[in-house]
């Protein structure tokens, strides 16, 4: 009688363990009709490097802030790779466009136009505060550097805050993120542009 009763223990705990919700996977990269307008070819290519994150928040797992000092990681909200790939992805792609200069980062050969060379500048990010409060603000708080070249002489070293409203549940707080990476992404953008035209400076946030 036992084995008996033990059955439909075994069979509710199977099917708990069916109905869990499923893992949901989010992007920093926006649609293509999110995407900012392509600028015309540029003459100099970038190179965007790794990214580093905060230790709390390098994870595939979205950690969103729940109180004053609580972080949670969510197991069933996850990106699509690791933080700080998708951030570096999404910034390259926003940066390509707006600048319209090919990202050659990680390729042994730069991109030659008609056989000429093209100057290379090299973008680095450190992200200090990634942080998501669900149904509140996404928010990013970065420093990067620009540097023509192998010249740490000419480098620029910026620091930039971003923070974006947010709607309810989670794919509106991975939309928030894409906006604060776009926003970033403009900010260094125009930093290069002047630092490309011998005006370098950081944009005011």
């Amino acid at each position: 009688m036992t084995i008996h009763r033990s059955i439909p223990v075994l069979a509710c705990a199977a099917l708990a363990a069916c109905a869990e919700a499923p893992t949901q996977f989010y992007t920093l990269l926006p649609p293509p009709a999110a995407a900012p307008p392509a600028a015309a070819a540029a003459p100099y290519q970038i190179d965007v490097q790794g990214v580093e994150v905060p230790p709390q928040v390098a994870t595939q797992q979205m950690v969103v802030r729940t109180g004053a000092g609580e972080l949670v990681p969510v197991d069933t909200r996850r990106w699509i790779a690791p933080l700080g790939d998708e951030i570096r992805d999404a910034l390259s792609a926003s940066l390509a466009r707006r600048l319209g200069a090919h990202d050659v980062h990680g390729l042994s050969h730069a991109v030659l136009p008609e056989g000429q060379g093209l100057p290379t500048w090299r973008i680095r990010l450190r992200v200090q505060r990634f942080e998501s409060a669900l149904g509140a603000s996404a928010r990013i708080d970065a420093l990067w550097t620009l540097r023509r070249g192998d010249d740490a002489a000419a480098a620029l070293t910026c620091a930039s805050s971003v923070t974006e409203s947010v709607g309810p549940g989670y794919e509106a707080l991975a939309e928030g993120h894409q906006r604060a990476v776009a926003k970033l992404a403009a900010r260094i953008a125009a930093a290069l542009g002047g630092a490309q035209n011998g005006a370098a400076r950081c944009p005011a946030d």
